[in-house]
């Protein structure tokens, strides 16, 4: 088994990938708030991302529905 695997199974490390596709692998020991705070923000652009995304579907589906509503007068 390789060293990285084993040390995955024991929960010696920690792998951090960020939204870039950015990975990063360290120790728990060495896991910081400095650390913390980049994973927070991470998830804070993924959250305005999904928000982002979620009104424009919503006007997407609002524009459908006008389209249709015309298409039924005529």
């Amino acid at each position: 088994m390789p060293q990285s695997q084993a040390q995955e199974e024991e929960g010696d490390v920690v792998e951090i990938v960020t939204t870039t596709g950015d990975r990063d692998v360290v120790d728990e020991g060495h896991f910081t708030s400095e650390s913390a705070q980049i994973l927070i923000g991470e998830i804070m652009g993924c959250n305005r991302d999904l928000e982002n995304i979620k009104q424009n579907i919503s006007d997407v589906q609002n524009k459908m529905k006008n389209i249709i509503d015309v298409l039924g007068r005529v």
